[in-house]
């Protein structure tokens, strides 16, 4: 039986030092990060600084890289190049795998899959895993489109966030089971957000009125640790943001929740839930 380990996204820690980032992700009992490097040559060198401090102290600390392109009209050429020196950027924090946010929901076919290919090919060069998340506005935009990408290329990876499939298809997917099974095995990261018909993210995933929403979720969740756990961990990123994601109040902006407090509490809640090769 193998282990799930729990990531700390840096999404929403702006107002904390990288030193006060990787105490809070110590002290808290994740066993990694989860980042999109921000391009700031200061910032860089002090995570570096703190990813070798916690590699140091725990060889298996995991550290995932997010790939997150800016959204601006060009040619797919272009999008392959600068998608290309961005994982470039990344080699000299040997990522454990990078999470990447691959090509985009008006590419054609043809297109986005000169972008996988592109990918895939550097993560072989590099020995870099790259898994590519399921998130609107990417290849992977929604179930059926994806599935067409899967069949092409039946190695691929991805990173499970499934609360945007939600808000693509206004539904909680319950036509299209027949498309998430064929999925589910693909994926091998989790990001645990709960979101709803209308919204990738819930206010509060612990209130009683996201019940319904929260097991829907852990169901899926726990189908993908099925897959997994028997031969190999899995790992997942609690993963609520800062506003637009975060809800907030009208006037005086206060967000709805503490999404550090969501983070953390969604850690503890699937420590207790999620079960490693629980029986199919």
């Amino acid at each position: 039986m193998k282990k799930i380990n729990y990531l700390y996204p840096h999404w929403g820690s702006d107002d904390l030092s990288t030193l006060d980032f990787f105490e809070l992700v110590k002290i808290q009992g994740f066993q990694g990060v989860e980042i999109n490097l921000p391009k700031d040559e200061t910032f860089e060198k002090e995570f570096l600084r703190g990813l070798e401090k916690s590699r140091e102290q725990n060889p298996n600390f995991i550290c995932v890289l997010q790939q997150v392109l800016p959204v601006k009209l060009e040619t797919v050429e272009a999008y392959i190049i600068n998608v290309l020196t961005e994982l470039e950027r990344m080699l000299p924090y040997h990522p454990n795998f990078i999470n990447s946010h691959t090509g985009k929901d008006h590419f054609s076919f043809k297109d986005n899959c000169l972008v996988i290919e592109a990918i895939e090919s550097f993560s072989k060069q590099n020995n870099i895993p790259v898994y590519h998340e399921i998130h609107r506005g990417r290849f992977t935009f929604h179930s059926a489109t994806t599935l067409c990408y899967l069949e092409k290329y039946p190695q691929l990876k991805l990173v499970g966030d499934l609360s945007h499939w939600c808000v693509v298809s206004e539904s909680m997917l319950q036509d299209q089971e027949h498309i998430l099974e064929k999925i589910i095995p693909h994926i091998k990261h989790i990001h645990a957000r709960v979101g709803f018909e209308q919204s990738a993210q819930v206010n509060n995933p612990f209130a009683p009125e996201w019940k319904s929403y929260l097991n829907q979720y852990l169901v899926w969740w726990q189908r993908i640790v099925n897959v997994h756990t028997a031969m190999e961990a899995i790992s997942i990123t609690p993963e609520f943001g800062p506003y637009p994601y975060m809800p907030q109040m009208p006037f005086n902006k206060e967000p709805l929740a503490n999404q550090h407090e969501l983070n953390i509490g969604m850690k503890n809640f699937l420590e207790n839930q999620l079960i490693s090769s629980k029986p199919l």
